[in-house]
């Protein structure tokens, strides 16, 4: 039963990003004719450019909610991996290399941190990273002050606004980190592992894979992750606040939900997630473009969410009443 639910999953999951991938592209047809604006070049790369940092989190997340776990917490690690580096830089003396390391290692921390308490305390994910979502933005808080920190060197700021052949420097990582993420979750024993605790955790254990461990190694993977994206936020806006990261959480779990991952476990691709991140900050970057304020783009995010979910469910519906 575990197996054939295995190899459906998947299936369900790439039929769903046909529906994304034809919602992208009648997205952009539409937002072109609307804008001239939007199909340049240069608005392409930048939207490459500030997807980057969801695009990141949104990779483990993936892993997590595969497993039918969450993390809420993610924004409030990357703000506080900000605050690391900063303060580490500024108030201790120490070197900005050190000082990035600091970041990413507390970010790592933390991630283990709601890891370690879900698998061994047996706190609910939902429960325990939205409890630590606000223990982590109060450590930030309190080690910022309020303050921000400026004044960064010239090489700091090349991650995050710099180029390598024409392409977003942070967009290079991403790439990188897609390819590495898809092939460990579509190609490896690891991922299948993934699939098989989000369908039945129980009958997972029973089969000897070992569950806990990896709960801990995605949920650590997912704060290392944040404290990238902490790091590379820093570089892209120059400067460093307490606020960072705030509402990251949802931007994240809507485009791994949007791309297909189903909350309940079991169902999910890194291509769908690519698609859900692409999307969703497309439409921010093209109703901004037509005059559309915030409020209004937050529902169009909502009713595109919903649609695509419509859509595929009643594709899978008609494909059993078909079988």
């Amino acid at each position: 039963m575990a197996g054939a639910a295995g190899t459906n999953g998947p299936r369900i999951a790439i039929r769903h990003e046909l529906v994304l991938l034809a919602v992208l592209v009648a997205a952009l047809i539409v937002l072109s004719t609307i804008t001239d604006r939007f199909m340049t070049l240069d608005n392409t790369l930048n939207q490459g450019r500030l997807l980057t940092e969801v695009g990141l989190v949104a990779l483990p997340m993936t892993f997590i909610i595969i497993t039918g776990g969450i993390d809420l917490s993610v924004g409030s690690v990357m703000g506080l991996s900000a605050i690391v580096l900063g303060y580490s830089w500024k108030n201790l003396g120490m070197p900005l290399e050190l000082s990035i390391v600091m970041a990413i290692l507390a970010g790592t921390a933390a991630g283990f941190f709601n890891g370690l308490l879900i698998v061994r305390v047996k706190v609910p994910p939902l429960i325990m990273t939205l409890a630590t979502l606000a223990l982590f933005r109060g450590l930030a808080e309190g080690i910022s002050q309020s303050r921000s920190v400026r004044g960064y060197p010239e090489w700091f700021f090349r991650l995050g606004q710099g180029e390598w052949l024409g392409i977003p420097m942070q967009l290079w990582i991403l790439l990188v980190a897609v390819a590495v993420f898809w092939v460990v979750l579509a190609k490896t024993t690891f991922g299948r592992a993934l699939y098989a605790i989000g369908h039945n955790e129980a009958a997972a254990r029973f089969s000897g894979i070992p569950v806990d461990r990896i709960k801990l190694t995605i949920y650590t993977l997912s704060g290392t992750m944040a404290g990238v994206a902490g790091y590379i936020f820093v570089s892209r806006v120059s400067t460093t606040r307490s606020d960072m990261g705030t509402g990251l959480e949802l931007d994240v779990i809507a485009a791994v939900v949007l791309g297909g991952t189903s909350i309940f476990g079991g169902i999910g691709t890194i291509a769908g997630t690519v698609l859900g991140f692409v999307l969703i900050q497309f439409l921010k970057n093209g109703l901004a473009l037509t005059g559309v304020k915030g409020d209004a783009t937050i529902v169009v995010i909502g009713t595109v969410l919903i649609l695509s979910i419509l859509i595929t469910n009643f594709l899978q519906h008609r494909r059993g009443g078909d079988g």
